[in-house]
């Protein structure tokens, strides 16, 4: 006889922890660790990365003996990582957390990551780098702007939701639509989703005023580059191996230090480009959250280590314990 589908009560628990950059999420995220048995699972783009440390403001040494993070430093910059591919590796820690009697905390500003775990992902087909290849010289040849109007034709409805100027998305519709014959679109609508085997508590760190979390990127982006981090990409640069239109060397600070490497803007240009670029993901971070069903907000002027708690203990009573 068949066994019946777990209830939602009978699923393992898991945390997300989500928020805009430069929000407090890791502080928080320690924190809680320190005090339940949880273990950190890393939801950011650019921590996958070797070698990418200061610019992704990575947690440190300390930080990471206290409550280790997994999903950092798995590859190296010259290699891609995808949103499937966090989709299976997350899947995998979360299923080793919990025979180890733990439970999952998802820590991060990635909001893609956090939909492909929560709803999966469009059968979409592997990245091809001899299409890919050819396409960029396309680019080169002629120009972005072609790219995007020859998107439009082909995929209006993608094209409108990508920007001219978003090249590796651009890049990567086009590519869909050559190796698979349908559009990007289309083969997204067709994607039924995926039930994740989880009761999930959706916490979200930020600060009630907007003009707070602007003066906490521009004093980190100077701290970044106190730290090294010009030091960092001149590094990476000098391997030879890195190209601006690598994603790793498009994460937010990095393109920016790069065009400022390579002669092409100024030294006080990159810092403001590097904040205003910071800033405009923090704000597209902020619209995903507003529209995130079942989410619980922790604002700063609050105790929010004890807010979080108290919600932990009243979604999942098997948790509490001596604080």
């Amino acid at each position: 006889m068949a066994q019946s589908p777990p209830t939602q009560e009978q699923l393992p628990a898991a945390i997300f922890l989500m928020g805009p950059t430069a929000s407090g999420k890791t502080a928080l995220a320690v924190e809680l660790v320190r005090r339940l048995p949880l273990e950190i699972i890393s939801v950011d783009s650019a921590l996958v990365y070797r070698g990418m440390d200061v610019g992704t403001a990575k947690p440190d040494r300390q930080t990471l003996d206290l409550a280790p993070h997994r999903l950092i430093d798995m590859i190296d910059p010259s290699e891609s990582y995808s949103a499937a591919a966090f989709r299976q590796d997350a899947l995998d820690a979360m299923g080793e957390i919990h025979a180890s009697g733990k439970v999952p905390l998802l820590v991060g500003g990635t909001m893609l990551y956090f939909k492909a775990l929560s709803q999966g992902l469009s059968d979409l087909p592997a990245a091809d780098p001899v299409v890919r290849k050819r396409l960029e010289g396309e680019m080169d040849q002629l120009g972005l702007a072609a790219l995007h109007q020859r998107l439009e034709r082909l995929d209006p409805q993608a094209a409108a939701k990508i920007h001219a100027n978003d090249t590796q998305r651009i890049l990567r519709a086009l590519e869909v639509i050559e190796l698979s014959g349908r559009a990007m679109s289309e083969l997204q609508q067709s994607d039924k989703g995926h039930i994740l085997p989880y009761r999930v508590l959706k916490l979200v760190r930020a600060p009630m005023e907007r003009a707070v979390l602007h003066d906490r990127i521009a004093h980190r982006f100077e701290e970044m580059l106190a730290s090294g981090f010009e030091q960092e990409v001149r590094e990476l640069l000098s391997r030879g191996n890195l190209t601006p239109a690598m994603p790793s060397m498009r994460a937010v600070g990095y393109r920016q230090m790069l065009h400022y490497l390579l002669g092409e803007i100024s030294r006080n240009e990159m810092v403001e480009r590097g904040i205003i670029a910071t800033r405009q993901l923090a704000k597209r971070q902020f619209t995903w959250l507003r529209a995130e069903q079942e989410c619980h907000w922790l604002y700063d002027g609050s105790d929010v280590v004890e807010q979080a708690l108290a919600l932990i203990s009243a979604k999942f009573p098997e948790l509490a314990g001596p604080g």
